[in-house]
């Protein structure tokens, strides 16, 4: 036998070992906090709910709370965490502050409690890439490991919290660069979701909802309607991309005392709970729940929770964005079957998928999650809406921090631009007219070459 060949695979084998060890350490560690995290959750949850309707004006306490222990504590952690995380990724080397792991935990714990509209999962992706830059430092890791393990400790903390141990595994890894996957990170991703959810579901916590949804056989009239529903889904990210970052840019410009924020952001919620339903605020759950099982969703739910969302997060609140995007998902599905008389259940389920591959630039993560979600049977439908929303929502995404390595079409490309690496428009500053002349001008040599 060759011993090059058998000098390769013995490093190859050494390798496995390494990251099978540390990746399971990461699942650990990280599914043991998230649970704590989690459950800590779950108890504020329902302890505040236990007071009587005067509750809700916990928010602007809770809301100043949260901007100024993060400010004070670990500014690194302001935001919402999945976008942080990535930028430590891209621009840090992986190092984050191990301070962010309880400030972020309690920030997010009286966030949410007191009815601020953002998600866990942000948290538990700080949490887990905290974590992991700590053990890091305790095996004196390179910068290249040190980075694998924080994408470990990423794909941990979102697999825990949602309890599908796939898509968090491939989320962690395809939300840091769009247009590429870097497969020698996919094994110890598998391992540390896999491991995280069986022991944050061990302690107790980490699952989402069961559904069950009866999904229709696969048929050309039906791959017609996903792709139409997923150029419906890809707008509905459009939209909830850009209300978020509408609104944080307004509140960044608004000429108040800082102090003040929280305070206008805890009323413009109250407001829209007053006028439209409580259901707005908090983690929003019981209407995905609702969606995925045919009830009646008010029609403007979608816009109302992403503006409840952007306002929460803009002003000070702590949280993530994945839960709200379920949300926004399920209740834009909900109407897209209303509208069209399709089965309401499927189209929200769809829409959960689809809306969450568009805003966050991950069709392969959205697709594996209906499939763990909703049952393999949903995988073609799911995967063409992903596909479809994933390109309809165009270079632009809930996480700004996202490399863009690949163009979305042809019609585009990277350019340098202030210094700064940018998807622009192949034709950008050239006339259509000119454009049209020089393609015509193409055309017409051919034409008479050929003659």
């Amino acid at each position: 036998m060759d011993t090059k060949m058998v000098r390769d695979e013995l490093w190859l084998l050494s390798s496995i070992m390494k990251w099978s060890f540390l990746s399971i350490m990461a699942g650990v560690i990280v599914g043991s906090v998230t649970a704590g995290f989690l459950i800590s959750l779950d108890w504020a949850i329902e302890y505040v709910s236990s007071f009587s309707s005067w509750r809700y004006l916990l928010i602007f306490p809770a809301l100043l709370f949260s901007l100024y222990f993060v400010r004070i504590l670990a500014p690194e952690a302001a935001g919402h965490g999945t976008e942080k995380v990535i930028d430590a990724v891209h621009r840090r080397a992986g190092i984050i502050d191990i301070k962010v792991v309880p400030v972020k935990l309690i920030a997010t714990i009286v966030t949410i409690a007191a009815g601020g509209s953002a998600g866990k999962e942000g948290p538990c992706a700080q949490i887990g890439a905290g974590l992991m830059y700590g053990l890091s430092k305790i095996f004196r890791l390179d910068e290249s490991d040190r980075k694998k393990l924080v994408i470990c400790g990423i794909s941990a903390g979102f697999s825990a919290v949602f309890g599908t141990p796939i898509t968090g595994a491939i989320f962690g890894v395809e939300v840091l660069f769009v247009g590429q996957m870097f497969y020698d990170v996919l094994l110890p991703s598998f391992i540390s979701g896999i491991v995280s959810c069986f022991t944050a579901a061990y302690l107790g916590a980490g699952h989402l909802p069961e559904f069950t949804v009866n999904v229709p056989l696969l048929a050309p009239g039906l791959i017609g309607w996903s792709l139409f529903a997923g150029v419906f889904f890809g707008t509905v990210s459009v939209f909830h991309i850009e209300c978020l970052h509408a609104v944080d840019k307004k509140f960044k410009s608004l000429k108040i005392p800082d102090w003040q924020k929280p305070l206008l952001g805890g009323t413009i919620l109250l407001a829209i709970s007053a006028v439209f339903g409580s259901r707005y605020l908090g983690l929003g759950m019981a209407t995905v729940d609702e969606a995925i099982r045919g009830g009646n969703v008010p029609i403007a739910a979608f816009v109302l929770k992403s503006f409840a969302m952007a306002v929460t997060l803009s002003c000070g609140g702590s949280g993530g964005v994945l839960t709200p995007t379920l949300f926004v998902g399920a209740a834009a599905g909900s109407l897209f079957g209303n509208i069209f008389g399709l089965d309401p259940s499927v189209s929200s389920a769809l829409g959960l998928a689809g809306v969450l591959a568009g805003s966050t630039n991950t069709p392969i993560a959205s697709t594996i999650l209906a499939m763990e979600l909703f049952g393999a049977p949903i995988a073609p439908f799911a995967g063409l809406v992903c596909a479809v929303s994933y390109v309809i929502a165009g270079h632009r995404s809930l996480y700004p921090s996202q490399v863009m390595l690949r163009p979305k079409a042809r019609t585009f490309v990277r350019r340098s631009v202030d210094g700064k690496t940018r998807i622009t428009g192949r034709f950008e500053g050239f006339s259509y007219g000119r454009v049209i002349r020089f393609h015509l001008e193409k055309v017409l040599n051919r034409i008479i070459k050929r003659k």
